[in-house]
């Protein structure tokens, strides 16, 4: 495994597949929760949103342990672990029986789903400064092909059991396994390892740790607000789309696919030319631009056909994250880009454990319980973040190049 050289694809395709693995999982999620007893779409989506809660809370958690072990033991070994994890997590949901079986697989599964501040760090050992933007946007493409191939596989699927795809998500998790396993080289060099430190790797240390680079303080803010504003589409749109098109678990599969294929073409085609063109600030705006009309459009949509149309502007959000990313990741020395990756995957989770909560309670309240019916509402307040987001990162980036 020495003897290999270490290469992008490796990691893309690690990413991928276990991206497909969860992309199988989200068309059924509101078909496995009306199973276990919650049919309707405002209360299912409550629900669903204390699930990811749980899930982005053990993820908050244990990032920075796992970014903290690969600095010491390296990215592969961390990965492995996590993957195999996940498979018998996802084998324990496919025979669970009530709603506390699937709390208690989320929470197996944000523990091993906290690798990919490895599988980011990896990225980052391979990746020269000015080629992180367009690797990080690279795994973001994998991410929206294993979303143009995850949720079309889990609608078929569930439309022949609803347990189906959970089924065929281990057996592509431990393939993934099998494949890392014996293909996947380590990245981090020897003398690039750092001895693991518990007081670094709790998440509070982990985040307070990110104040070591002063000129990234309020961009970390920013990247916690876009976070949370993805939310609104993350985890509101199989139950939107059931609520207000009434569609089945293909239907929600179908039109994910169409979203992870724009998303692969952004984030694998565009950010490197977009970066290239307009520099890395401008690129960021553009991204935050087309977040804030998408997320607009998508408020006073009433027809599926307007979903599908809005997702050409809403997908060219996919600018911003990446290339923000780079430019805080280029602030880090190599020996800590483990540590760093495990505290920004940290920022992320936080923002996903605030984010379900505040969008499916926004959609649960303006669907359920509210005298005025407004589904789109998350989206609306989505967008009053993604001005937020944008006004501080301008301010933040201006004052350093004055």
């Amino acid at each position: 495994m020495a003897k290999r050289t270490p290469a992008l694809g490796f990691i893309l395709f690690t990413v991928l597949l276990d991206v497909i693995g969860i992309g199988i999982i989200i068309p059924i999620i509101p078909g496995l929760l009306g199973e276990l007893g919650y049919p309707d779409a405002g209360e299912a989506s409550f629900i669903g949103g204390l699930l990811l809660f749980t899930y982005a809370f053990m993820q908050f958690l244990f990032a920075p342990i796992l970014g903290g072990l690969s600095d010491q033991y390296g990215r592969r070994l961390v990965i492995l672990i996590a993957l195999f994890g996940l498979t018998i997590d996802y084998v324990v949901v496919a025979f669970a029986p009530t709603i506390v079986w699937l709390f208690g697989a989320r929470i197996v599964a944000g523990i091993c789903g906290a690798s990919f501040s490895s599988a980011s760090a990896y990225v980052a050992d391979i990746s020269a400064p000015e080629d992180r933007p367009k690797n990080f946007g690279m795994i973001g493409a994998a991410f929206g092909l294993g979303f143009i191939l995850g949720p079309v596989l889990g609608g078929l699927l569930g439309q022949v059991d609803i347990r189906l795809p959970f089924f065929v998500s281990a057996g592509l998790t431990f393939l993934n396994f099998i494949y890392g396993f014996f293909v996947l080289p380590e990245s981090l060099s020897k003398e690039n390892r750092r001895k693991f430190e518990w007081k670094r790797a709790n998440p509070i240390g982990s985040l307070k740790s990110l104040t070591k680079y002063p000129f990234l303080k309020n961009l970390f803010i920013a990247f916690f607000i876009i976070y949370v504003a993805s939310h609104s589409v993350q985890s509101n749109w199989s139950f939107f789309g059931k609520e207000v098109f009434e569609w089945t678990e293909l239907d929600i599969g179908i039109s994910l696919a169409v979203v992870g294929f724009f998303v692969a073409i952004v984030q694998a085609v565009l950010i490197g030319r977009a970066v290239k063109k307009f520099g890395q600030s401008k690129t960021i705006y553009i991204g935050l631009a087309c977040n804030l009309t998408g997320f607009i459009l998508f408020a006073m949509a009433s027809q599926e056909w307007m979903m599908y149309s809005f997702l050409a502007v809403y997908v060219m959000g996919g600018l911003a994250g990446p290339t923000l990313q780079g430019i805080m990741s280029s602030q880090v020395p190599a020996n800590e880009q483990g540590e760093f990756m495990g505290a920004i995957t940290s920022l992320q989770n936080l923002g996903n454990i605030f984010g379900p909560l505040i969008m499916t309670g926004i959609f649960f309240y303006f669907t359920t319980t509210s005298s005025f019916y407004f589904p789109g509402a998350a989206f609306a307040l989505a967008a009053l973040f993604s001005i937020v987001s944008g006004t501080i990162i301008y301010k933040t980036i201006s004052k350093r190049t004055e």
